[in-house]
């Protein structure tokens, strides 16, 4: 026996059916951005509306909306937590051992210039992280970085949370995308192609973006020069790499070469703002074996993503279809195409994880930094008790957004936006700004919501593939906003519960302007310039 989906419970009308159902979404934006709640109460009563909401409104079985909510929080947990864990116990290492006062003396010597040394750390090498291992590493391992150079908690959690937002669409060896294409039958080149059209005009100006919130525009004519540099780099990269060679590189080439092209520049050009302090110097060995950890993590990353070591590791993962779950709901058209069971397999990826992978290079450089192992120990209980409430928020926004998705809530907001005819296109977008805002990820949003871009293109004679493309797009945008991003970064930087509710506020109104921004450009491709698109 299985309980079929139902996408219009109230009155039999999809409008009104959507304003019930986004009441979860409601709950957090109110708790907040209103009465300034921690994160970890307001996902706790978005999680208890959303279980009214299934139960009572959409006639959801009680032991269905239970399983969905464990299976969600299962992967709040595990990769999502893990990961946190992990990049945080890196981080403490390098600072418990004072080997960060070494590596923070080093940056300096690069450039003693906040707004420099936010391009590096924040974009370009979040980029990389994001490109290589994505699941939280990003912002984790930055913000951590950033608030040791002697940014403010809330100052360093905000720029990483800006700037984790052009990478994201191929991050993680392009996952997003390789789920996109799975789910809509799409081939992954054209969306590959489509995406790296989309995006790359908002990766030119987020290096830029990032300074004036920074500093303002004072800051920002600053730094001119390597803002320019860091947006055309990454962007034209992005471009080229998404169109011609393909997605799973995209990112770590992109960053690279935006490194690359910092680097270059702070040969010849130095901010006029630099600080008239000399930074200590240090012995070459000694530079190197401060960064040793961050060296490693590079390596371990990029070994995880090579073919010949993941597809070993992968074979040890445990999948389990989920009790009480795996097939036990049908999902029926117009939500889909085909009407089918709704899957619910999980899988234990503890050896491919990219957690494990930080795992790994803590361990390596707790002995490379000769940190005995009662030491170590402390590091991992405090890092523990310092993330407990993020933690507890990961799982339950994840459970949240998993009993939206099993109850059929999600499906009735992604109809209501296909309802908007000739407007789509821009609303497209914002589509995948709503589906990574509730499942804080854009592979999530690409599998519940690419269908729907490829059912509705169709009935409006759109290009399915600048749809598809679309919701990658616009998703990563809500990024930012997401509570398991906003609960990483609070982690990683050590910043009071009280300060969460302020920093969703801030990023709401970049995140909608950013999201506005894809819109435009998803519209021009569509009526303005469709030759432009795959």
């Amino acid at each position: 026996m299985h309980w079929t989906q139902l996408y219009a419970p109230v009155a039999g009308s999809i409008p009104l059916s959507a304003l019930v159902a986004a009441l979860p979404v409601f709950v957090l934006l109110i708790l907040l951005g209103v009465l300034r709640a921690p994160a970890w109460k307001a996902s706790l009563a978005g999680l208890a509306s959303a279980a009214l909401v299934a139960v009572f409104i959409y006639g959801m079985p009680v032991g269905l909306m239970l399983d969905s909510a464990a299976y969600g929080a299962a992967f709040g947990l595990f990769p999502i937590s893990w990961v946190v864990y992990w990049a945080i116990v890196l981080y403490r290492i390098t600072v418990d051992t004072g080997h960060f006062e070494i590596i923070k003396d080093s940056i300096a010597g690069l450039t003693s210039d906040a707004g420099m040394q936010a391009l590096l750390i924040a974009f370009a090498f979040g980029a990389f992280m994001e490109g290589a291992a994505g699941f939280g590493a990003p912002v984790a391992i930055s913000a951590a970085m950033l608030t040791g150079l002697g940014f403010k908690p809330f100052r360093a959690a905000a720029l990483c949370l800006l700037a984790n937002t052009a990478p994201v669409a191929f991050g993680s060896i392009a996952i997003p995308l390789v789920t996109l294409a799975g789910v809509t039958g799409l081939p992954l080149e054209a969306l590959s192609a489509d995406t790296g059209r989309i995006i790359p005009p908002v990766a030119l100006i987020i290096p830029a973006y990032l300074i004036l919130i920074l500093g303002g525009w004072r800051a920002l004519r600053i730094v001119l020069p390597g803002a320019a540099a860091c947006g055309i780099a990454f962007a034209g990269t992005q471009f080229a790499v998404s169109n011609w060679i393909g997605a799973p590189l995209t990112d770590i080439v992109a960053a690279v070469v935006s490194v690359g092209a910092l680097m270059a520049l702070l040969r010849v050009w130095r901010p006029r703002s630099a600080y008239a302090t000399t930074p200590h110097s240090h012995a070459t060995a000694t530079v190197a074996r401060a960064w040793a950890p961050y060296a490693l993590l590079v390596v371990i990353i990029l070994l995880w993503s090579v073919d010949a070591i993941r597809k070993p590791l992968n074979a040890a993962t445990i999948s389990f279809a989920w009790p009480g779950l795996h097939n036990h709901i049908a999902r029926v058209a117009p939500a889909v195409t085909k009407p089918g069971l709704y899957p619910a397999v999980y899988n234990f990826n503890y050896l491919a994880a990219s957690g494990t992978a930080c795992m790994v290079t803590a361990l390596l450089a707790a002995a490379v930094l000769a940190l005995s192992p009662r030491r170590l120990l402390d590091i991992m209980l405090a890092s523990a008790r310092q993330l407990a409430l993020s933690i507890l928020t990961m799982a339950a926004v994840l459970a949240l957004a998993f009993l939206m998705n099993y109850s059929g809530a999600t499906a009735t907001l992604g109809l209501a936006f296909t309802a908007t005819g000739a407007l789509f296109p821009f609303f497209s977008a914002l589509l995948g700004w709503v589906g990574v805002f509730l499942t804080g990820s854009d592979t999530s949003s690409n599998a519940l919501f690419g269908n729907l871009q490829v059912v509705a293109a169709g009935k409006l004679g759109l290009n399915a593939i600048l749809m598809a493309a679309s919701n990658t797009s616009g998703g990563v945008m809500g990024k930012m906003i997401s509570l398991q991003s906003i609960a990483v970064a609070a982690a990683a930087t050590g910043m009071p519960s009280s300060d969460e509710a302020r920093l969703f506020r801030f990023t709401l109104k970049h995140s909608m302007l950013l999201a506005t921004i894809v819109g435009l450009i998803v519209t021009f491709f569509a009526y303005i310039a469709p030759s432009w698109v795959k």
